[in-house]
């Protein structure tokens, strides 16, 4: 890897020799520590990526994206920049909008578009910003979004415990409210090989997110339902890496 700083892709997990990268967006309100539990359940020859939004870790002193379309152009230039070889694009919530939309944007750039998607725990996008979608509200008052944030496992201990950190936090949360309220769907598609989770419990995601999304991609699809809710439960969420099908597929040399 190779023209783009360690602080914009963060590496997790490298390995001599590898052979694909698996490439995780930063969470929606959130940073990259949750992908490290993954590194212990990669199938051989693929390093972790984690690209991190500006604004936040070890990007904090660029100023957060404005708008939806200024983060999209910030993520597809970081990887062109990153020479990755080939690689998956992972997004998880409204990180999976994201990663769908510089999917798209990326379509007919065979050097540096993905050789799979896979999205986690997110509607698709083809109906807008729904109820669902617009919670947390940029009117939530500080309690409010901390609710939130500790319901969805987005306020570690030590933030809370902190309140240099917490106001940290609320911070990122609100640049990443404004640029969530920007985003519209403007008929994106992508002919990837296109997998999908969600959680059995997960109260966000509507009963009819697994055929829109396969209305969206031209290229193999799946979905797969999975227990828990948003995140899943702990095990799954650990562990997601071997329920990777196209990571899994390259891993055997075989198609996605």
């Amino acid at each position: 890897m190779s023209g783009v700083r360690d602080t914009t892709m963060v590496p997790l997990h490298r390995t001599p020799h590898a052979e694909r990268t698996l490439v995780g967006l930063s969470f929606f309100g959130g940073g990259t520590a949750a992908y490290r539990p993954w590194t212990a359940h990669l199938p051989p020859a693929t390093d972790l990526v984690v690209l991190c939004y500006p604004g936040r870790e070890g990007r904090f002193v660029e100023p957060f994206a404005r708008d939806w379309s200024e983060l999209v152009d910030d993520v597809a230039h970081s990887l062109r920049a990153a020479d990755l070889g080939p690689y998956l694009l992972f997004g998880h919530s409204m990180s999976g909008w994201t990663a769908f939309d510089v999917a798209a944007r990326l379509e007919t750039d065979e050097a540096h578009r993905p050789a799979a998607l896979v999205l986690s725990s997110c509607n698709a996008p083809d109906r807008g910003l729904t109820e669902s979608e617009l919670s947390p509200a940029a009117q939530d008052d500080d309690d409010r979004l901390l609710e939130w944030m500790g319901t969805h496992g987005l306020l570690p201990p030590h933030v809370r415990e902190s309140a240099d950190l917490t106001e940290v936090a609320l911070e990122l949360m609100r640049a990443d409210i404004a640029v969530r309220d920007t985003f519209v769907h403007r008929g994106a598609r992508v002919s990837v090989p296109l997998q999908v989770f969600s959680g059995a419990g997960d109260p966000l995601i509507r009963a009819d997110a697994g055929p829109r999304w396969n209305a969206l991609t031209s290229g193999p699809y799946r979905h797969d339902v999975l227990g828990g809710g948003h995140f899943y439960t702990p095990e799954i969420w650990q562990t997601l890496p071997s329920r990777i099908a196209p990571v899994h597929a390259a891993a055997a040399g075989s198609a996605s």
